[in-house]
């Protein structure tokens, strides 16, 4: 009888398996990467812990759904709650926007007793120490375990050992398993690799985070389905300018995905010389303090971000188009939603912008999606084109429709309160079910709206 091979050759760079030697594989098209690899033998049927079986529903014991707290404010507001166990979270950013500095202090600042394993493909242990040194963790560094690898085998048998209930992983780009290969950052050991991790989280009583880099285009690199695989996708965006006051250097923590939370949070920190520091009221840290007049194109918007209103400075400037076709610069307000916005206040107010470039931002830099600034960015648009400026202590809110109504918004309230607080006066917005506050003015559409902000 013929006696069965007991190995395979497989593709360092992707992974593809051959019953034989090839000079190129046929999977990535590289030349004189196929290697001989021993076969593992795995049953098909039985697992280590024994015969597969299903359980009632019922029987399930619900603390196994149960969160624990970051110990980080904010990135509990944005996962909704707390840390789930068994879940797993994917946290992409730009290189040097503090992804690894949040994973220590999560390490340090969660509320839990039990041991948490930091792995790290990309730094030393003696850097490590060195940033958690200049963290000052010193004094919740003792549960704090760190491994410096990427090869997925010896972070397995290292969770094994410790049964840590965190395991932090900076970065997904630099796992390898042996039996795929040892080359990282490949697809198929991403793959791999995250998903080996995923089960063991999903097996034990614990949760994985793992940084992942981005691309030119801010999108996760990589193949997309790590992000299907995850519970949690989390991406964190920096202020392109310094926040007063004092200068803050901001970063946004957003939610793409979120299996057991919702998607609208914000998580807001600053960076200074001792990490990440939470913002817990961002009221203030959006608007410019000015005396006397707006200078024209300026307005205030009452925006909401998840659970929580914030007020933000709209700025916009239009100026003749430089060629045949009017141009929209805006990469804080959706460049379409700022089209719209501008054709429906050519249509309905007779104010011609399609011969003007069109420039809009957010002061401090944070990425508005939500409906309720188009009126306050119609005023602001007015304002530049026109050259007549707002009123200082007027908040607008409203979504504006094609065909320039003001439409209702939610948790205006809300919106309403948060403006009262910071010494507004005025509050512009679509009309209340209850009638009008003192120092709100209902507006049906667009018309209105203008006449009610600038008197025009």
């Amino acid at each position: 009888m013929k006696k069965q091979k007991n190995f395979i050759f497989k593709c360092t760079g992707c992974g593809h398996e051959e019953p034989k030697w090839l000079g190129r594989c046929p999977g990535c098209g590289e030349w004189n990467t196929l290697e001989e690899t021993p076969v593992s033998k795995h049953s098909n049927t039985i697992s280590s812990k024994g015969p597969v079986q299903s359980l009632p529903l019922s029987s399930v014991d619900p603390l196994e759904g149960s969160r624990i707290s970051s110990g980080i404010q904010e990135l509990d507001r944005v996962l909704g709650g707390g840390i789930l166990k068994h879940s797993s979270i994917l946290v992409g950013g730009e290189p040097g926007i503090g992804k690894s500095t949040l994973l220590l202090q999560l390490a340090a600042a969660a509320d839990t007793k039990a041991r948490i394993l930091y792995v790290s493909g990309e730094e030393s242990a003696g850097q490590i120490k060195m940033r958690a040194d200049r963290l000052d963790i010193k004094e919740k560094a003792e549960k704090i375990e760190i491994l410096t690898t990427g090869c997925l085998e010896e972070i397995l048998t290292i969770t094994q050992a410790v049964k840590p209930v965190l395991i932090l992983v900076d970065s997904a780009q630099t796992l390898y398993s042996l039996e795929t290969g040892v080359s990282p950052g490949t697809l198929n050991q991403m793959k791999h690799c995250t998903w080996e991790l995923i089960s063991w989280v999903k097996e034990h009583d614990a949760a994985l985070f793992l940084t992942a880099h981005v691309t030119k285009d801010g999108l996760i690199a990589g193949p997309k389905s790590l992000e299907h695989m995850v519970d949690t996708v989390l991406y964190f965006e920096q202020s392109d300018k310094s926040i007063s006051p004092g200068n803050l250097d901001c970063r946004f923590l957003r939610s793409t995905k979120n299996r057991f939370g919702s998607v609208d949070e914000t998580g807001i920190f600053t960076m200074g010389e001792k990490g990440l520091s939470t913002v817990e009221d961002p009221s203030l840290l959006f608007l410019v303090h000015r005396e006397g007049t707006l200078p024209a194109g300026v307005v205030t918007a009452a925006v909401s971000e998840g659970s929580r209103t914030l007020l933000v400075e709209i700025q916009a400037l239009t100026v003749p188009a430089k060629g045949s076709i009017s141009r929209v610069f805006s990469d804080r307000i959706d460049n379409a939603r700022v089209s719209r916005v501008a054709a429906t206040i050519e249509k309905h107010l007779g104010l011609r912008l399609s011969d003007q470039d069109l420039y809009v931002n957010v002061a401090g830099g944070i990425r508005i999606s939500d409906v309720g600034v188009e009126l306050a960015l119609a005023a602001a648009l007015y304002s530049a084109r026109t050259g007549v400026p707002g009123p200082l202590k007027t908040v607008i809110a409203g979504e504006l429709s094609l065909a320039g109504e003001v439409r209702a918004l939610s948790r205006l309230p809300g919106r309403e309160k948060t403006a009262k607080d910071l010494g507004f006066t005025c509050f512009v917005g679509p009309l209340l079910e209850t009638g009008n506050e003192s120092g709100y003015v209902s507006v049906k559409d667009i018309k209105s709206a203008i006449k009610a902000v600038f008197g025009a």
